[in-house]
C-alpha cells in the first residue's frame, strides 16, 4: 500500500481506481473531497456527525456512501472499514478521538495535500499552476484577494482560493484551468499538510502575515500553533515573505527548508533595506525585485491610492505591502500592482465604516476574531467606545486591555463569557465605564449593544465593533455579528431621527 500511495502524485496516477477512502467532515471541503476522489474512482465513505440534506443527497447522487455518526469516538463503521486514506477535514483537531484512531491505524491527508497531489488535472501552461501561499494570525483574506488582484491585473487568470472559502479541490478541476493559484492557508490546515514526501507543496512564494496566540483550544499550545504557521514556508521556490515587525515570523523564515535560491523578504511600515518592501515618503517602494535592488527603488503605489482604495490604516498598509511582494515574486509589474491598489475594496466587516451621524463614526470590524486583529482596529482610531466579546478560544485578552482599555470613552460587552472582559477592565481601567448586554436573544444583542454604546459615544468619537472573539456563541459567524451590528445602527439612526431617544433608560449620559 505504502508504493501504491507513493505512487498518487498526479491526477492521472492509476492508483486512485479503487483506493478505499474514508473523509471526516461534511462541510465545504469535506464534499469538495468526497466528489474529487469519486470522481477519481476511488471508494468513497463519509463520516459526519451532521450535514446539510442537499450535501448528504449529493453523496448519494455521485457514489459515496454517507455515514451519520459522533466523532467524538471511533464510529465502528470507520474500524471496520479499515481505509487506506484518511481525509480530515480542517476543523476536527489532532486530539479528536476519530482522528488520533486514524492516524495511528492509517494513512492521514488533509484536503490541502490532496489538492496538491491532483493539481494537473488542468494544465494551462507547460506544468500545473504554481500556487502563492499565505498565512498569518490576522489579515490572511484581505492580502490574498489583494494579491489575487495584482495578478489579475497582470493578465494572469488567478483564484484566490482554500481557507478563504472556495476549496481548492474546487479550483484544481476548473475545466478553464488557472495560471496561478493564490491560496489562503489556516492553522488547521497547514497542521495536516506534510512538509516532504509527494503530497508536500512547493509554492512559488509564501508569506506568513503576523503570528499572535490564536486557537489553542484546538491546536494544544502556543508552540503548536506557531509549528503550524511555520509550514507554509517550507519548500518555497523565490520568495519567503515575513513581517519585519514580527520577529517571530522571521525566525520562520531562517528555520525553514526551502529550495536553493529562494530569498527571504520582508515587508515593513518604514524604509525598505535592500532586499526588502517598504514604505518611502509616502510611496510604496520595491528594492526586493528590482535590477538594481541596492541603489534603487521600484515605485509600487503611494499612501494616497490606499486612502483612496480604503486601505490605508496601518495594518491595511502591511496587507498591501505583503501582497506586493507575493505578486512581485510572480513576475507582476509594478504598474499593475498600483492599478490592483486603486481599484481593490476590502471585504464587509473589516474596519468597515457603516454609518456616520452627530458626529460619531460607526465602524464594522467583526472580523477582529481575535485580540491580535482588534488590536489594529484599536489603533486605527482616537477615541473609541469598543464592543468586545463573544468565544474567546483559550485566549487571553487582559494584554489588550491593558494597552488600550483606559484611553477609551467605554466599553460594551456582549457574549456569552462576559468575566474576562470585566476582570480586565477592572484591573486595567477601573474609571471607564462598562456597559453589559444582557438580551440572550441573538435578535437582541446588537440593538442593545447599539443604544448602549450610543449612551456614552460624543462627537469625534468612533463606536467600533472589534469583538476580539469569535461568534458562535451568539451569532452564525462573524459575517452575521457584522450584518446584525449594522442593521442595529441604521434602524437606532433611523429611530433617532423620528425623534426617538438614543439612550437606553436608566442608562447615564
Amino acid at each position: 500500500m505504502a508504493d501504491r500511495l507513493t505512487s498518487l502524485d498526479s491526477w492521472y496516477s492509476e492508483g486512485w481506481k479503487g483506493l478505499d477512502v474514508a473523509v471526516l467532515g461534511l462541510g465545504a471541503t469535506g464534499f469538495s473531497v468526497a466528489d474529487t476522489l469519486v470522481e477519481l474512482g476511488s471508494t468513497v465513505t463519509v463520516y459526519s456527525t451532521d450535514a446539510p440534506a442537499d450535501s448528504v443527497e449529493l453523496l448519494d447522487v455521485i457514489g459515496a456512501t454517507f455515514v451519520q455518526t459522533p466523532l467524538d469516538r471511533v464510529p465502528p463503521e470507520l474500524e471496520q472499514q479499515a481505509p487506506d486514506v484518511v481525509v480530515v477535514s480542517p476543523g476536527l483537531p489532532p486530539h479528536n478521538a476519530t482522528v488520533e484512531w486514524s492516524v495511528a491505524n492509517s494513512v492521514v491527508w488533509g484536503d490541502i495535500e490532496l489538492a496538491w497531489r491532483v493539481r494537473d488535472k488542468v494544465v494551462r501552461g507547460p506544468v500545473a499552476a504554481p500556487w502563492v501561499t499565505i498565512t498569518g494570525t490576522n489579515g490572511k483574506t484581505t492580502t490574498t484577494q489583494l494579491t489575487t488582484a495584482m495578478y489579475e491585473a497582470a493578465g494572469l487568470r488567478a483564484v484566490a482560493c482554500g481557507n478563504i472559502g472556495v476549496p481548492v479541490l474546487d479550483v484544481v478541476r476548473d475545466p478553464d484551468g488557472f495560471d496561478v493559484l493564490v491560496v489562503e492557508l489556516s492553522s488547521h490546515q497547514l497542521h495536516y499538510m506534510p512538509t516532504s514526501g509527494d503530497g508536500a507543496v512547493v509554492p512559488l512564494a509564501s508569506a506568513c502575515l503576523n503570528i499572535a496566540d490564536d486557537h489553542l483550544e484546538w491546536h494544544g499550545s502556543a508552540e503548536a500553533y506557531r509549528a503550524a504557521k511555520a509550514k507554509v514556508y517550507e519548500r518555497t521556490v523565490l520568495a519567503c515573505v515575513y513581517n519585519a515587525t514580527d520577529e517571530v515570523t522571521r525566525h520562520m523564515v531562517e528555520e525553514a527548508d526551502v529550495v536553493e535560491g529562494c530569498r527571504a523578504v520582508a515587508f515593513t511600515p518604514g524604509v525598505p533595506a535592500p532586499g526588502d518592501v517598504g514604505i518611502v515618503d509616502d510611496v510604496l517602494c520595491d528594492r526586493a525585485f528590482g535590477d538594481d535592488r541596492r541603489n534603487s527603488a521600484l515605485e509600487l503605489a503611494t499612501i494616497a491610492d490606499l486612502e483612496e482604495a480604503g486601505l490605508a490604516s496601518p495594518h491595511m498598509t502591511m496587507n498591501v505591502l505583503a501582497a506586493a511582494a507575493l505578486a512581485r515574486a510572480g513576475a507582476v509589474p509594478p504598474h499593475d500592482i498600483r492599478t490592483a491598489v486603486r481599484s481593490f475594496r476590502a471585504d464587509h466587516h473589516r474596519t468597515e465604516l457603516v454609518a456616520s451621524a452627530d458626529g460619531v463614526a460607526w465602524v464594522d470590524d467583526s472580523k477582529a476574531t481575535n485580540p491580535h486583529a482588534a488590536t489594529a482596529s484599536l489603533a486605527s482610531f482616537d477615541k473609541v467606545v469598543w464592543i468586545v466579546g463573544g468565544l474567546f478560544k483559550g485566549v487571553d485578552i487582559d494584554a489588550l486591555v491593558a494597552r488600550f482599555g483606559a484611553d477609551v470613552r467605554g466599553v460594551v460587552v456582549i457574549g456569552t463569557d462576559r468575566t474576562p472582559v470585566l476582570e480586565a477592565f477592572a484591573r486595567h481601567a477601573p474609571g471607564v465605564p462598562v456597559l453589559q448586554v444582557e438580551a440572550s436573544d441573538t435578535d437582541q444583542v446588537m440593538p442593545e449593544a447599539v443604544r448602549h454604546a450610543a449612551s456614552v459615544a460624543r462627537p469625534g468619537d468612533t463606536v467600533l465593533l472589534a469583538p476580539a472573539a469569535a461568534s458562535f456563541d451568539q451569532f452564525g459567524s462573524y459575517a452575521d455579528r457584522g450584518r446584525r451590528f449594522a442593521t442595529a445602527v441604521h434602524e437606532h439612526l433611523e429611530g433617532s431621527a423620528d425623534g426617538d431617544t438614543d439612550r437606553p433608560s436608566g442608562e447615564r449620559p
